[in-house]
């Protein structure tokens, strides 16, 4: 039976075991975290996301996970510069262009502030002079920093993403830099 395991990834951890970048500067990686043998991530969360990575240990799972073939969806709470429209919330619900092409259509919903979510370091942001929002968004693709890309696409800038649920696992109160098996099967 596959091992699953679902961590908190903080801001600023890298969603690898090791670090390839920049010598003399290693940044924190899942290593510092995890400690179950032969598990990797299915899928990414860049380093400026948060929220929660399925790791497994087995191929075929991770392959139904983080191809988007199988339209795993990927839901995500994101914090975004400007007030949204019904005009940006209607592009971002059909689909945008991106200079790698149109994504699939994306569930959008304007959302009140979550009750209040862990402290993040660096904090978001704040400028009195411009409002922020909040979205929930649903994808069944996921490319390189897609949400990201997506909501900049229609002009809202995004300054916080937490992905809440990948399939039908949850972030629930798992706390940041946390993991546990899951005891649910598989998407």
């Amino acid at each position: 039976m596959a091992q699953v395991v679902l961590f908190h990834k903080p801001f600023g951890v890298l969603s690898q075991f090791t670090d390839k970048g920049t010598e003399g500067s290693p940044r924190p990686t899942l290593s510092q975290f995890i400690e179950v043998p032969g598990v990797y991530a299915a899928g990414r969360l860049d380093k400026d996301s948060e929220g929660l990575l399925v790791l497994t240990d087995d191929g075929r799972l991770q392959a139904r996970i983080a191809n988007p073939k199988y339209k795993l969806a990927k839901t995500y709470l994101v914090q975004v510069e400007g007030a949204p429209d019904a005009t940006a919330l209607d592009r971002l619900r059909r689909g945008v262009t991106l200079k790698d092409g149109p994504t699939k259509p994306a569930e959008v919903t304007a959302i009140d502030a979550p009750a209040p979510l862990w402290p993040r370091d660096p904090p978001v942001r704040f400028r009195k002079t411009v409002p922020d929002a909040w979205l929930r968004i649903t994808i069944r693709e996921g490319r390189n920093r897609q949400v990201r890309r997506m909501t900049a696409h229609v002009g809202l800038p995004c300054l916080r993403l937490v992905r809440v649920q990948v399939g039908h696992w949850a972030l629930n109160d798992l706390a940041p830099g946390a993991w546990r098996f899951a005891t649910e099967g598989g998407p």
